[in-house]
């Protein structure tokens, strides 16, 4: 009979894996937003600590900057404090009384800041695509709660909906 391996036996360089986090789902608004949002984002799930990191890392903060991300309590109730990522610490807040919902505020300190819409995780890929497209028109007027109130409803989000 042969031995098992164990994966820390006999293992080569050859054998070893590197684990990327995938990347975003994230589309901005190009130069400067005339609306409500910056664009938007679709998790994967709702988990903060394994999301953050790549979302915050899409945006190229300066190594060493302090990261502020403001949630939406009511969404991420259970949100951590603090999120490590390769850059450094993600500082987590959770947003005012009174904030939209639905929405996440990225301060990346001299890089920029965000609003983005949070596309709810389990959302259709076809209406995701619809949010993320419409979020990230500088036109589009809509507040998060309006769009994805909108989708919910199958109509259409974007700037041309208030037009109709």
């Amino acid at each position: 009979m042969e031995p098992s391996r164990t994966p820390a036996e006999g293992a080569s360089a050859a054998d070893a894996q590197t684990y990327r986090m995938p990347l975003p789902r994230l589309t901005l608004t190009p130069d400067v937003s005339h609306g409500p949002l910056d664009g938007a984002w679709w998790p994967r799930c709702d988990a903060l600590e394994i999301e953050l990191p790549s979302l915050v890392g899409s945006l190229e903060p300066d190594p060493g900057a302090a990261v502020r991300v403001t949630v939406d309590p009511a969404e991420w109730p259970d949100a951590p404090h603090t999120v490590m990522a390769p850059s450094g610490v993600i500082a987590v807040e959770p947003a005012e009384p009174g904030s939209e919902a639905h929405v996440i505020t990225l301060d990346c300190g001299t890089v920029g800041r965000w609003v983005l819409l949070v596309v709810p995780p389990e959302e259709p890929a076809g209406t995701a695509a619809r949010l993320l497209a419409a979020a990230a028109d500088p036109e589009n007027p809509l507040t998060a709660a309006r769009m994805l109130a909108l989708a919910e409803t199958g109509r259409p989000v974007g700037a041309t909906e208030e037009a109709e």
